[in-house]
């Protein structure tokens, strides 16, 4: 497969949402193009059980990858943004799916710097459109925020399918409910809160209900104004359906086989935990934001306490507040994969050197090309990763 490369630096008029909110953080603006840094060759793949070394074109080909996009960070600022395959650019919107969640958790964490949400409150004190069913395991433990963000909140229902396009939407009680034309399970307390890591997208469903009460507006419209215009993330929406004026912008979803996804994607209204539609660079201005405030550079966005909060572990799992953490050698690491029928992503920030990567696919392989990525920058810039990345 011989691929459509466009390579690097993003460079975009500086609009009055960014002038006013990130002026102090320079807008975020990437800095230079990397070029004496090679990122796209010597990937080591695995291939129907085989250990492959390849450069990307090859490996995009050998794992039937369509098109991959990708945002590097070093010395704190966009370094490289780089897009791969036919008519991908780095602009090209892709489906985040899990990497929502730390986008969510951003947010939730704004709102409680704002006294509007506590972290370790009954998240039913401020619920009103919905209510956390009560049973047996929560009885004596309360479900809170602190729990759903962290993957420890004994909430079930890991991950949603999302829906063809063109089929009945279910509203998000009928998601958390599940009731028709939901086809997923009821989010529901299956573990005492607070006991046990629990990978939940259902959780963050419930997130999603809190933050649009407490607004009293659409998630999509809260996240607009808690996260993306003010962290500069110009090309990502939680919209679901995806608009129709930014479709030609997004790359269609594909099988592992590298056939396309009918209808080219699914509809994931779960907005919290998989509707983000977004870009690496759109992403990696978040990370750089994020990792300003854990150095103590900045309380523009979040302040540095909310942050070393959100990237610490909780309750005794791998999770902080909306990514896995690891730490090696001192070294803190901040991990999260996204895997959407058709799209799979991953980003890796490490907060104390500004230094991270953000990679997008449109396929369901795209898991593999995204981490030997990650391994690839990991030798070249010295970082300390754990042996197995996370979820």
């Amino acid at each position: 497969m011989r691929t459509n490369r466009t390579r690097g630096v993003l460079r975009r008029p500086l609009g009055l949402p960014c002038l006013l909110s990130i002026l102090f953080l320079n807008c975020l603006a990437p800095a230079h193009a990397i070029e004496s840094v090679d990122i796209e060759s010597d990937l080591a793949i695995t291939v129907d059980g085989r250990m492959r070394h390849a450069g990307i074109d090859d490996a995009m080909a050998l794992l039937n990858v369509p098109s991959l996009s990708l945002a590097l960070i070093d010395e704190d600022r966009i370094a490289l943004a780089s897009a791969y395959g036919a008519g991908a650019t780095p602009y090209t919107l892709y489906q985040a799916a899990s990497l929502s969640k730390f986008v969510t958790a951003v947010g939730a964490m704004r709102l409680i710097e704002a006294g509007q949400l506590i972290l370790d409150e009954d998240v039913n004190a401020k619920l009103t459109s919905w209510r956390v069913p009560a049973n047996a395991f929560d009885k004596d433990h309360v479900v809170t925020l602190r729990g759903l963000l962290s993957m420890t909140g004994g909430i079930g229902v890991p991950g949603f399918a999302g829906y063809a396009a063109g089929a009945p939407l279910p509203a998000l009680t009928q998601i958390l409910d599940g009731t028709p034309p939901a086809t997923s399970p009821p989010v529901t307390v299956i573990a005492v809160p607070g006991s046990t890591y629990r990978y939940s997208g259902g959780g963050y469903e419930i997130v999603e209900a809190l933050v649009s009460d407490i607004a009293h507006v659409p998630y999509p419209e809260v996240m607009e104004d808690l996260v993306l215009e003010p962290a500069g993330m110009r090309h990502s929406t939680f919209t679901q359906p995806l608009p129709q004026h930014l479709a030609g912008q997004a790359a269609a979803g594909h099988f592992g086989d590298g056939k396309e996804i009918p209808g080219r994607w699914r509809v994931v209204p779960e907005h919290a935990a998989g509707g983000l539609w977004s870009t690496p660079s759109d992403l990696a201005n978040l990370l750089i934001l994020v990792g300003r405030a854990w150095r103590g550079e900045s309380r523009l966005f979040l302040a540095p306490e909310t942050v070393r909060e959100m990237l610490t572990r909780q309750n005794g799992g791998p999770y902080g507040l909306g990514a896995a953490i690891a730490e090696k050698n001192s070294v803190t690491l901040v991990m999260k994969r996204g895997q959407n029928v058709g799209y799979q992503s991953y980003l890796v920030l490490l907060p104390a050197s500004g230094q991270g990567l953000v990679v997008m696919t449109n396929s369901d392989n795209g898991s593999i090309l995204a981490e030997a990525l990650i391994r690839r920058a990991a030798v070249l810039y010295d970082w300390l990763l754990p042996d197995i990345l996370p979820d």
